[in-house]
């Protein structure tokens, strides 16, 4: 006996009032027959025509764009780009809303994440609800924040430079991307043909003049000559290993935060936005409130941004230690912080060198951990340490939250909590919350 096939809906339209917004950058909606819609490209409250991108008769819920917008949110603005929308680009996914109302959507996640996951209220975090935009990023109406530092570009079969549409492998060949830096922009990517290119990745520091670019070739393609319309360092990706080499120029770029200059190789993580790290360090410091001769941790170190920024409060007597996976943001956080003899950057995961480091108690930690969160194992031995303040950043509010419940659970309470709007015109956020034992308010 057969099965029956599985009926698809996609292509088939729900006329829906739009809920809540939701975490990733959509909406929710129910359809009559009560059918659960996620919808990209409307707002709370409007009436829409969605259209199904993805789900079958079997799905918990379906995937939808709203094709049609029959009763427009007062939120609502004409997309300033002309290639965000339905089945466009997937790279923004707020460029239908205005600022301000981008920020307040993002906020309403975060309550609800905490809330949902930690069991916190924001008041009980400490945080009056509001998303900070960096400075400079308020803007007159129409007009885009040019933050992104750096871009990946796909690369289609003709060679053409452009971005992929929402989850999907197939390419929205662009002219421009508005979002992106003024240094990225000027480079020419989209201008040219790159023939035998998976991917080009452009980046521009914005603590220097340094440009780079990274390609990824296809399988068995040569590389082409690289000529843009700025100077530029060129890294390769090999399709054998994954790892970047350097075909010509600097294999690194400078960032500048805490008036110190860091060293980013390829591959290493630094914040996108041109004031996401000196804004990010600023809050994790006057959250710690770090002491002459305190001990710290840094954990998830990347580069060594907020290692160095810990070293120059601790002083001589202080001393920190820095934790990194990658190979290459190693060997650049211990050039970044050669001059603090004080400071000892370990490589290999958190959860395996932490307990290798026979560290009992420290004063301070940041942890910086990937989207996925420090998780449960890694939270529950920092508890152990005593560490009067606890800073965490977090660019995912959901493993945000379930690490907070896991603090929660091990005597550590949100002492304050701050969002920040570092990602205009996606769905995405920075966090910052600092955490105190409870028995030991400071």
């Amino acid at each position: 006996m057969q099965n029956s096939p599985v009926s698809s809906l996609v292509g088939e339209e729900y006329e829906v009032e739009v809920g809540p917004v939701a975490h990733g950058g959509h909406c929710i909606a129910r359809t009559e027959e009560g059918r659960v819609l996620f919808v990209r490209h409307a707002l709370p409250g409007e009436k829409i025509v969605a259209r199904v991108t993805e789900g079958e008769e079997t799905s918990r819920f379906l995937r939808a764009d709203a094709v049609t917008v029959l009763e427009a949110s007062k939120d609502r603005v004409e997309a300033p780009c002309p290639f965000a929308g339905p089945g466009k680009c997937g790279g923004c996914d707020w460029q239908h809303a205005k600022p301000g109302a981008q920020r307040r959507l993002k906020g309403e996640v975060v309550a609800e994440q905490l809330l949902r996951l930690a069991g916190l209220t924001p008041e009980e975090a400490g945080w009056d609800g509001t998303v900070m935009p960096a400075e400079g990023d308020k803007l007159p109406p129409g007009e885009v924040p040019k933050w992104r530092t750096r871009v990946q570009y796909t690369i289609d079969d003709e060679g053409r430079a452009g971005l992929r549409r929402h989850r999907s492998h197939e390419v929205e060949v662009v002219d421009h991307c508005m979002i992106a830096a003024e240094g990225v922009s000027e480079l020419g990517i989209e201008k040219r043909v790159w023939e035998g290119m998976a991917s080009v990745e452009a980046i521009a520091a914005s603590g220097s003049n340094d440009r780079q670019v990274i390609l990824t070739p296809r399988p068995g393609a040569r590389l082409p000559l690289v000529e843009l319309d700025k100077p530029v360092s060129v890294m390769r990706v090999d399709e054998k290993d994954g790892g970047v080499h350097r075909v010509h120029g600097r294999p690194f770029v400078r960032e500048r935060a805490d008036e110190r200059t860091y060293r980013v190789g390829s591959g290493g993580f630094w914040q996108v936005h041109p004031r996401a790290a000196q804004t990010l360090m600023l809050a994790v410091m006057q959250g710690l409130t770090p002491r002459k001769g305190e001990t710290a941790l840094d954990l998830y170190c990347g580069v060594g941004l907020f290692a160095g920024a810990l070293a120059d409060r601790v002083g001589d007597q202080g001393a920190v230690l820095g934790v990194e996976s990658g190979k290459r943001a190693v060997e650049d956080a211990r050039h970044n912080l050669a001059d603090f003899p004080r400071v000892r950057i370990e490589q290999g995961k958190v959860e395996q060198v932490l307990p290798r480091t026979g560290i009992t108690d420290v004063d301070l930690i940041v942890l910086d951990p990937p989207r996925a969160g420090a998780g449960k194992q890694t939270v529950h031995h920092l508890t152990t340490l005593g560490a009067r303040r606890i800073a965490y950043v977090a660019c995912d509010p959901a493993a945000l939250a379930r690490d907070l419940a896991y603090f929660k659970e091990r005597g550590y309470r949100v002492r304050t909590l701050r969002v920040f709007d570092l990602f205009p015109m996606t769905h995405h956020v920075e966090c910052v919350a600092i955490l105190e034992p409870v028995a030991k308010g400071v």
